[in-house]
């Protein structure tokens, strides 16, 4: 089965910015989250469920259970 990346991955703050001074870390993420399990990313579960401008830019992609609380809050 071929491995699809996220689609938000090209756009993603998280990753492509605020992870610039962390780049193994980010290359860490970006495997497991972006390439891999994307679905289970707090801020991928967070941009489908409410939108993108209600991403807190502290949510880190392997916080779910935070990203649920938001998003059960957001509704």
């Amino acid at each position: 089965m071929p491995v699809t990346n996220c689609e938000l991955i090209e756009e993603c703050f998280f990753i492509n910015d605020r992870m610039t001074t962390m780049p193994s870390t980010a290359a860490a993420y970006k495997k497991t989250y972006c390439e891999r399990d994307f679905a289970t990313c707090g801020r991928y579960l967070v941009c489908k469920a409410i939108g993108r401008e209600n991403i807190p830019q502290d949510l880190f992609p392997h916080q779910c259970d935070r990203a649920i609380e938001i998003i059960c809050r957001h509704s």
